[in-house]
């Protein structure tokens, strides 16, 4: 029997081209913080492999100087899952993948990792809001998952294209 479900790389099509992207990042994480630092940047993403995944680059111009990072998608058909690696100018290499997939037009994705010595729970959500908009946000767990604090919100509006 042929399996019904709709296959997931089409998943990441919305996120395809350039974006002005406004970024908020708390500025302490895990401590309760209500500080938030604003800022900007540009998205840039491109289909590769056929369709099985996507890469971008990012720009976030935060105050301190230039982050420019950069996430590696790939969508797996026999498991319908998403993996996604995320490095950066500030880090070494590629970070452990967070791993996921949509449901109802919500992208939803974890791991686990480390902060500040201590086992954490990562959580990425993808919303895509409207053809030329949409939402990335991560959250941090310190207690297996009953509580969320959310760290980093990408808000996406779609470039003019030259």
């Amino acid at each position: 029997m042929k399996d019904q479900r709709q296959d997931g790389r089409a998943d990441f099509d919305f996120y395809i081209g350039k974006w002005n992207v406004h970024h908020r990042l708390l500025r302490k994480r895990l401590k309760g913080s209500q500080e938030w630092e604003e800022c900007t940047g540009v998205a840039v993403v491109n289909k590769v492999l056929d369709g099985l995944g996507n890469v971008d680059e990012i720009t976030v111009e935060r105050a301190s100087g230039r982050v420019v990072g950069m996430t590696v998608r790939l969508f797996d058909p026999r498991s319908q899952l998403w993996s996604l690696y995320w490095a950066d100018s500030r880090a070494d290499g590629l970070q452990p993948p967070m791993f996921g997939a949509f449901q109802d037009g919500r992208g939803i994705f974890y791991n686990q990792d480390t902060f500040e010595d201590k086992k954490i729970f990562v959580r990425f959500i993808w919303s895509p809001l409207t053809e030329n908009s949409c939402r990335w946000e991560q959250a941090f767990s310190a207690d297996g998952g009953s509580s969320w604090e959310i760290n980093w919100i990408m808000e996406f509006q779609r470039a003019e294209e030259s």
